[in-house]
């Protein structure tokens, strides 16, 4: 989002609008080496492709050897406890959150989703097997983004303990970008909140 152009320049709704076409691509990159390859990847593939990107700089999370695909996820860091799946900007704050459980003696896994649709579902079912209670973080409205595709898969085989860091059925609003996301709860802070709750519910 592009928080000092207005609302008009949000996209809090998009995944979900876009992710119910039936044979369209969905895909959030997480930062400018993960944007860099799901371009050229979108440009290959055989259907129709939509590749989200934030004009707020984030951190840089991978280096040139990292390998996108789509329709696959990938397991950042590996953990036991919890497992937390983000994308886009959210990505760099959910390995801060993890860094930070990891020092209070909490294993957290990290999921990089950055393509929404096709979706790796196996990867997810296999998170909610071993750790037994996932959150999910998105720059997006709790409805129908992330969250809700990983609600999705796991209901009807592998129910377990959830949370939902997401902007919380508001409008968007101007404002520096690191406001907002402090404003929406968009932050590493949330998303460690969020783990230690879905603990406490296993």
């Amino acid at each position: 989002t592009n928080g000092p152009d207005g609302s008009s320049h949000h996209s809090l709704e998009d995944i979900a609008a876009l992710r119910v076409i039936p044979n369209m691509t969905v895909i959030v990159p997480a930062d400018y080496e993960e944007a860099k390859q799901a371009m050229r990847a979108a440009i290959e593939y055989p259907r129709p492709c939509y590749v989200r990107l934030s004009r707020t700089a984030s951190p840089p999370v991978f280096g040139p050897d990292y390998k996108f695909a789509i329709g696959k996820a990938a397991i950042l860091r590996e953990g036991s406890d919890v497992t937390v799946i983000a994308n886009g900007n959210m990505l760099w704050r959910a390995l801060e959150a993890a860094d930070a459980l990891k020092r209070e003696g909490t294993s957290v896994r990290v999921i990089n989703f950055s393509s929404v649709k096709p979706a790796d579902q196996e990867v997810v079912l296999k998170a909610a097997r071993e750790t037994g209670a996932i959150v999910t973080a998105e720059e997006h409205s709790i409805h129908g983004g992330l969250g809700s595709l990983i609600s999705e898969i796991l209901a009807p085989s592998y129910p377990v303990p959830m949370d939902f860091v997401a902007v919380r059925d508001r409008f968007g609003q101007s404002g520096e970008p690191e406001e907002l996301y402090q404003a929406y709860g968009l932050t590493a802070e949330k998303i460690k909140e969020a783990c230690l709750g879905v603990l406490r519910r296993k």
